[in-house]
């Protein structure tokens, strides 16, 4: 929620590859229009028309329009699923075009990268909500947009009063000539302005300075999807309804490759409102007349049903707890297949000279999202098959839309998503599972059919974050400074599943899985990040931040164990790392100063931990105590300082930040 925010590495390439298959026919009869940098044609509602409906408004560009009735549309390019984009992004706009935010309707934009798509690097032009880069990404597109519109709105105006431009102001969705105390409002000057042929060019120069921000960094304005969802009348996907509908559930093979066997049909068949029993290529559905009968339908399944897992099916001999002891072998193994992740010096060097090494494990296991609202999407697929309707809350819009057409053979033109909001994604809802299964289902039905995943099902297909091992060591000097870091992560590799046209172009890394394991803000002279890679058929996914979420743990969880080597306290490790890095080094002294961490406690210890994400900065101490015969560990207090850059919305970042910790642990 800032303008120097988090982000992640994934699917970066995935969009790119995919919109490439489009020709440039094919994307205009989308009906989408000219791309950001080109001018939107001529105003809405010409000079002279009358403007008495609310309907007549005046597209300035392709992210804002104004309405004669002084109502501003602002488009939002991203999914919200509890991040707050769908406020922050357009407020961004506001910030330039100097909008009264109390006029302002936000809608989401249609699934089009080329016009839409995020600039931050990671995304690369993709048009997704994923990587927590919306903020950073949008950041100067948005500021341009509003502050083009604001130009044009002021052009019209000076033309219409034959004043200069230098004389007029804007202020509050008002154009103001204070030499003659003449005021208009948006909304009037839409019933006469027109849009360039060409959208005037913004100067970094000519945008606002942040001590001239009014909307930007202000304490009192909420998220506009709040009252919606207190009231109820927010639409998630799992709230969309169409005529002559049908509910379905599956029974999801329990790996890729796996075929389904002894169907019990005519069982199913026999419960109460069951249609259709279909074996499909990723299971067996059963189609209904309500969600009820479906679910009775597909319990029977489960109880029947086998599954043949020889030849395709590669994970069939995998198991967690076994494969350890491969993963393990793999992290000492000098000979395996290590791949760079990230480098800075010779570790191997740093190492081999080092006066003393220090070494440990960790594991992570794999992670189930569990995200809040079951995961669900409604297909409606033509009578021809050639063209589609999907209603769901998806991350990827523009993905369901290559994906659905891929299916029918079609184009990404013929898909049209309804984008609902989301009760949480978490990388989930990236991956086009539901909806390719959906529009399977509603294509040979010919009818538009509801699934929706139980939690079971959805932990049964098995999109986990991957089982992670990690090796590392560390070399101390011989005055007991760390020279040297080597971090050794065994894993399958998300990429390969989640984005394998970029895994394949980077020759096989893990972007994804290797986030967050290089080294940005500690002085350590020679460190390395290396990947070894599992294959074991697994169907992992992105969750959170990624592969930040485990390699963070093990490098400050590794920290400690350096510093208890050295017999230094570990907040003096970490300034030490940092003194050369002020952000860093300020928000460990801030969460120290914060917790009182010099103060002694009795029967309680503390701990503390800095990430990097990206260009945001946090560092956390808790306040914990063991009860020796239970072997329980109670979290007491738990203190976090947090630099995010230019914080949009400061209310957003809080509640993020509180939303992070148990509802049983205090807050300070």
């Amino acid at each position: 929620d800032s303008a120097r925010s988090q982000g992640s590495m994934i699917m970066s390439n995935l969009t790119s590859v995919h919109t490439a298959d489009i020709n440039r026919r094919q994307f205009l009869a989308a009906g989408t229009g000219l791309s950001f940098s080109l001018a939107m044609g001529s105003a809405m509602l010409p000079m002279g028309t009358s403007a008495q409906t609310n309907d007549a408004r005046m597209a300035i560009n392709v992210w804002v329009n104004i309405a004669t009735d002084n109502t501003i549309t602002i488009l939002a390019p991203t999914a919200e699923m509890g991040q707050g984009t769908l406020t922050t992004l357009p407020l961004i706009l506001a910030e330039e075009l100097d909008a009264d935010w109390s006029k302002v309707k936000v809608e989401i934009a249609p699934p089009n990268p080329k016009i839409y798509g995020n600039t931050h690097p990671l995304l690369n032009g993709g048009q997704a909500s994923l990587a927590s880069v919306a903020v950073p990404g949008y950041f100067k597109p948005l500021r341009v947009a509003g502050a083009q519109a604001r130009r044009v709105l002021m052009d019209a105006v000076a033309a219409k009063w034959s004043v200069p431009i230098s004389e007029l102001s804007t202020q509050n969705s008002t154009v103001v000539h204070a030499k003659s105390n003449q005021r208009i409002s948006y909304g009037d000057v839409a019933k006469f302005a027109t849009v360039p042929a060409e959208l005037p060019k913004i100067n970094d120069d000519e945008l606002k300075k942040p001590e001239q921000f009014s909307l930007i960094g202000r304490t009192n304005i909420g998220r506009i999807d709040v009252q919606s969802k207190v009231d109820g009348s927010a639409q998630f996907g799992i709230d969309a309804r169409v005529e002559g509908m049908v509910y379905a559930a599956v029974l999801e093979s329990p790996m890729e490759g796996a075929k389904a066997e002894n169907v019990n049909t005519e069982e199913v068949m026999a419960v109460a409102g069951v249609l259709r029993v279909l074996t499909v290529p990723f299971g067996v559905a059963v189609i209904g007349k309500t969600g009820e009968s479906t679910r009775v339908a597909r319990a029977l399944l489960k109880a029947k049903v086998t599954w043949n897992t020889s030849g395709a099916a590669a994970a069939a001999g995998f198991d967690s707890e076994k494969s350890k002891a491969d993963y393990a072998k793999q992290g000492q193994d000098p000979s395996a297949k290590a791949m760079d992740a990230y480098k800075r010096g010779d570790a191997t060097a740093a190492l081999g000279q080092a006066a003393k090494t220090i070494e440990a494990t960790y594991w992570s296991e794999h992670a189930y999202h569990a995200q809040m609202e079951p995961m669900n999407c409604l297909a409606k697929v033509a009578p021809d098959g050639q063209s589609a309707e999907i209603w769901t809350g998806t991350q990827f819009s523009f993905l369901a839309t290559v994906v659905a057409s891929g299916i029918l053979k079609t184009t990404p033109d013929k898909i049209k998503v309804h984008q609902q909001m989301l009760g949480g994604g978490f990388g989930r809802r990236i991956a086009p599972d539901i909806i390719a299964q959906s529009v399977v289902l509603s294509n040979i039905t010919k009818l538009p059919v509801k699934l929706t995943l139980s939690r079971e099902d959805d932990m049964a297909a098995a999109r986990p974050r991957p089982l992670t091992h990690h090796v590392m060591k560390a070399g101390l000097d011989d005055k007991g400074q760390l020279i040297g870091w080597r971090h050794r992560m065994v894993a399958e590799n998300v990429d390969a599943v989640a984005a394998p046209a970029r895994f394949q172009a980077t020759g096989g890394k893990d972007y994804v899985g290797w986030n967050g394991s290089d080294l940005p803000h500690y002085a350590i002279p020679h460190t390395l990040a290396e990947g070894v890679r599992e294959m074991r058929g697994m169907r992992v996914a992105p969750l959170r931040g990624i592969g930040a979420g485990y390699n963070k743990f093990v490098i400050e969880s590794f920290l400690d164990e350096i510093a208890f080597e050295r017999r230094i306290n570990p907040l003096a490790m970490r300034l030490e790392l940092t003194q050369s890095d002020a952000r860093a080094n300020a928000v460990i002294r801030t969460v120290a100063e914060m917790s009182d961490w010099n103060r002694k406690r009795k029967d309680r210890g503390l701990g503390i931990a800095f990430a990097d994400y990206h260009g945001t900065l946090s560092a956390g101490v808790a306040e914990v105590s063991l009860n020796r015969k239970t072997g329980k560990i109670q979290v007491h207090h738990y203190w976090v300082a947090v630099d995010t850059g230019l914080p949009i919305q400061p209310i957003n970042v809080l509640a993020q930040l509180e939303g992070l910790l148990s509802t049983d642990c205090p807050w300070h």
